[in-house]
């Protein structure tokens, strides 16, 4: 059996040469590899993809988090964020492995991937078979249409707060036209330029929240009394859930690396990362307002009004913008595939075809407005399986052979000393996550959602938005 390394080596000259000769038709059109085009356009490398993880692991929920703590207590909050943000990476991890199991098995059978990318379903057929496909599009699919479903109602909440002259409804219905745009956006290759803006732009919203928190103080007879029901409990405990499980689009990210297999360790990289943005953010924002929260999903209707904060809501959109991209790129894909345009070189012909994939995410934003507790419902229900449960149930069923582990395109890590305890732990994974995030998670996000219906109704004009004060005749006759 060869060692680690040397099956890494023996393993990686195909896949470098398939990405390779894939991005040197691109780079051809121009000789220098430092251009500009190249340097802002064709992303590939160890950081690129770093990038991309940490700015789409956490946008819109940034501000929901306080929420949340409100809803969990501080210390639920903390224990809860770093222990699915563990969690998520050890996933995102398993997904890592299976697309260089499958990548390198087909390259055996002389597979060539020039002008397709390669997505979860289509590993998980690969490696498990047709039903597996079909399990992880389904999830897989509905979990991204709704991710950007709740990144246009982020838009429309958060722009609400620098100018409310329209309502929540009618923002949504600008920015679906605004997002739509997306669609002349190729690759993931090219979200290189974005994808380092996106992280600056949380970084300061992250900052700006703790700071402004603190300087703000404890607002007058401040109560912290979370965890005090068991609905709320368990919602906020999915909203987390739903918080470290952005890797729906791990493949995709993976397979626009030059050196693929170097992905490994990137998510966990990346979501050390985020915690120096969400603990700090989420803590000082719920130790200032408190039980408050539980009524303000979004944290700047709370946060005074400043210039520091619109600037952290203009950032917010433009990064909301860029992570609806994220989600929606690979349902573009989908689509492609499934209209027979997935091979087409011309971008205007692939971004007409892709159009249709906007129209129903913009007109379920419109029906579904609620802000915080629509991520609940979507990570119970759908993070829980997409990017829990079925990557590590996969993992477990792909190497269930000794054939299998022993002809392994990638080993054990070195913390894992031998296969059962690599049974155990994705054994946890999907009894924890199935129990406790579908099972109670799926209770509690529901329950609080279909109060959000009962209370504002589908359709609802401007969500969770302050009564508007009427001017006095008094100041009507001024």
């Amino acid at each position: 059996m060869l060692p680690q390394k040397q099956a890494e080596e023996a393993m990686v000259p195909s896949l470098n040469q398939t990405i390779e000769h894939d991005e040197g038709e691109e780079v051809k059109e121009d000789n220098s590899h430092f251009s500009l085009k190249s340097l802002l356009w064709h992303g590939g490398s160890v950081y690129d993809a770093w990038f991309s993880c940490a700015s789409n692991q956490v946008a819109q929920v940034l501000l929901t988090l306080p929420y949340s703590f409100s809803q969990l207590g501080m210390i639920s909050g903390i224990i809860f964020q770093i222990f699915y943000g563990l969690l998520g990476s050890w996933t995102a991890y398993l997904i890592s492995i299976m697309y260089i199991e499958y990548r390198s098995r087909k390259e055996k059978e002389n597979v060539s991937f020039k002008n397709h990318v390669i997505q979860w379903f289509e590993v998980l057929e690969g490696l498990l078979g047709p039903y597996w496909k079909a399990i992880g599009l389904a999830f897989n699919c509905t979990f991204l249409l709704f991710g950007s479903v709740i990144q246009l109602i982020a838009c429309a909440s958060n722009i609400y707060y620098i100018n409310d002259n329209l309502d929540k409804r009618t923002w949504t219905y600008i920015f679906g036209a605004c997002c739509a745009t997306t669609v002349f956006i190729p690759s993931f290759h090219n979200y290189r330029i974005w994808s380092f803006l996106g992280l600056g732009m949380t970084t300061y919203t992250a900052w700006y929240m703790t700071i402004a928190a603190l300087v703000h103080g404890q607002v007058e007879n401040v109560t912290h009394l979370g965890p005090n029901k068991l609905v709320l409990y368990f919602t906020g405990a999915t909203n987390i859930l739903y918080t470290f499980g952005g890797h729906a689009v791990t493949v995709e990210i993976m397979h626009a690396m030059w050196k693929p297999q170097k992905f490994k360790y990137i998510y966990l990289y990346a979501t050390v990362y985020v915690f120096t943005l969400t603990l700090p953010s989420a803590a000082a924002v719920y130790w200032a307002f408190g039980d408050q929260l539980l009524d303000h999903s979004n944290a700047f209707s709370l946060l005074p009004r400043s210039g520091w904060r619109d600037t952290a809501v203009i950032l917010m959109l433009i990064h909301q913008f860029i992570t609806f991209g994220f989600a929606c790129t690979p349902l573009y894909f989908v689509w492609e595939k499934v209209i027979g345009m997935h091979d087409t070189k011309s971008i205007c012909l692939r971004a007409l075809a892709r159009l249709p994939v906007v129209i129903p995410i913009w007109f379920l934003a419109i029906i579904f407005p609620f802000f915080g507790p629509i991520n609940s419902a979507v990570g119970a229900l759908l993070v829980s399986f997409t990017v829990y449960i079925i990557p590590a149930s996969a993992h477990m069923l792909t190497y269930k052979s000794a054939s299998a582990r022993q002809n392994a395109a990638e080993k054990l890590p070195f913390f894992i000393p031998n296969w059962t305890v690599m049974y155990v732990v994705n054994a946890f994974v999907v009894i924890w996550v199935l129990v406790v995030g579908f099972g109670f998670g799926g209770w509690a996000s529901m329950t609080n959602f279909i109060k959000q219906v009962d209370t504002f109704g589908l359709f609802a004009k401007c969500y969770q938005c302050p009564p508007k004060v009427m001017a006095s005749n008094h100041t009507l006759h001024h």
